[in-house]
């Protein structure tokens, strides 16, 4: 996955025949992407489903989260369980 995402950039090995970026190796680095985007995702909703659990109220997420507002941070939840819900049901 390094390589890929190195390649995804253009940054190489100091000097390294045969290092050219290919449209294949960009390809797959952004097919990383959305892998990775839903790992976070689920645990950011697992993180704040415990800071819920352990009392924390919306206002005390949003700003851990550098949100304005607890408003914003119900909704970023929202937004979460949603497209996670939508990538479950093959919907993504």
């Amino acid at each position: 996955m390094g390589r890929l995402l190195a390649t995804a950039v253009g940054t190489r090995g100091g000097g390294e025949q045969g290092s050219e970026i290919l449209p294949d190796d960009v390809g797959a680095a952004l097919g990383l992407f959305d892998d990775m985007r839903e790992q976070l995702d689920r645990l950011e909703t697992q993180v704040v489903i415990e800071a819920r659990r352990l009392g924390m109220d919306w206002r005390q997420i949003a700003q851990c989260q550098g949100l304005n507002s607890s408003q914003a941070a119900s909704q970023r939840y929202q937004r979460l369980m949603t497209r996670l819900e939508e990538i479950r049901q093959g919907i993504r």
